[in-house]
C-alpha cells in the first residue's frame, strides 16, 4: 500500500508525526506500505509559493491512500485566497475525487448520561452522517436550481445526487453492534 504523508503547517506536522509511530507498529505487525511524503499548507506555500504543488498532488495520485495532517493559521491569513493553506485539501479533494465524508455517531449506554443531549434523546443513536465535500458550498458555484414554485427551490445538485447514490450503497456497512 502507498501511503501518501501530507503533514502541512501548524500542528500537522506533530500530528502526522504521532500517526507514522502508529503506521510503524502496525507494520511490525504485517502491514506492509509505503510512505512517501510531500508538502502541502503552509509548509507548501513557504518553500514553494502554492499551498499544494503539482509534485504533491502527484505523489497524492499514486497513493493509495493519504495522510493528511492539518493546515492554516492566522500567520497567513492575509494572503489571497487562492494562495491560504486551506485551499490545498479543497484542491487535493476535487483533484482525487474525494467527494464523501462518512461520518458514524453512536452513543454507547455508558455514556449517555455524558451528552449535552438529554439520554433518552441520544440512547440507542447510531446513524451515518454523510458529508458532501467537493460541491456548491466548498467551491462557491451555486448550480442545480431549476425552478421556485411557492418559495421553494426544486433542486437538481449532481454533487447531492452522487453523494445520496454513495450513501445509499454504503450505509449497509455500518450494522448493529
Amino acid at each position: 500500500m502507498k501511503i501518501a504523508v501530507l503533514p502541512g503547517d501548524g500542528v500537522g506536522p506533530e500530528v502526522i508525526a504521532e500517526a507514522m509511530k502508529v503506521l510503524d507498529v502496525l507494520g511490525r505487525e504485517g502491514l506492509r506500505f509505503e510512505a512517501e511524503q510531500a508538502l502541502v499548507g503552509g509548509a507548501a506555500y513557504d518553500a514553494t509559493g502554492d499551498p499544494i504543488p503539482e509534485a504533491t498532488l502527484q505523489v497524492a495520485r499514486k497513493a493509495d491512500a493519504v495522510l493528511f495532517g492539518a493546515v492554516g493559521g492566522p500567520r497567513y491569513d492575509t494572503l489571497p485566497r487562492e494562495k491560504r493553506p486551506e485551499q490545498a485539501i479543497l484542491r487535493l479533494r476535487k483533484d482525487l475525487d474525494l467527494f464523501a465524508n462518512l461520518r458514524p455517531v453512536s452513543v454507547f449506554p455508558e455514556l449517555a448520561d455524558a451528552s449535552t443531549l438529554k439520554p433518552e434523546i441520544v440512547s440507542g443513536l447510531d446513524i451515518l452522517i454523510l458529508r458532501e465535500l467537493t460541491g456548491d458550498i466548498y467551491f462557491g458555484q451555486p448550480r442545480g436550481i431549476r425552478t421556485i414554485e411557492n418559495g421553494v427551490a426544486k433542486v437538481s445538485i449532481p454533487c447531492v445526487t452522487r453523494s445520496r447514490r454513495f450513501g445509499a450503497s454504503h450505509t449497509p456497512v455500518f450494522g448493529p453492534r
